[in-house]
């Protein structure tokens, strides 16, 4: 039997996308590296950043990204584009982001506390 296992690469999911796009993703990335250690692990429609488990997935567009991350609560929030409850103490929220500023400290604090519950 053949192995059929193919590789993703993070740099994969920025081919053929606006330059934003990566500057988004990176400020994702550098939140995360501040809260401690984080692992990047690109699939293949999405790229995981993990702590014990992923804390974020990113989900690169041409001029955009989608960030889901989890909480320990649904979020009341306009920037949420949808929720999903995983289980009794866990949310799945979607939110779409377009510009590096889009990162700002209200979607910092919502990677740090899906950081601390990875």
């Amino acid at each position: 039997m053949a192995n059929n296992t193919l590789t993703y690469s993070i740099d994969s999911h920025f081919f053929d996308k606006e330059p934003a796009v990566r500057k988004i993703y990176d400020a994702i990335l550098k939140t995360g590296n501040k809260l401690g250690a984080v692992k990047e692990e690109a699939k293949k429609t999405s790229i995981h950043l993990v702590r014990n488990s992923a804390f974020a997935g990113i989900a690169t567009r041409k001029s955009f990204l989608i960030l889901t991350f989890k909480s320990r609560t649904d979020l009341a929030n306009q920037r949420i584009s949808k929720r999903e409850r995983a289980s009794a103490n866990r949310w799945h929220m979607v939110v779409k982001l377009d510009s590096p500023a889009a990162v700002d400290a209200e979607v910092k604090a919502w990677l740090k506390s899906s950081y601390e519950i990875s």
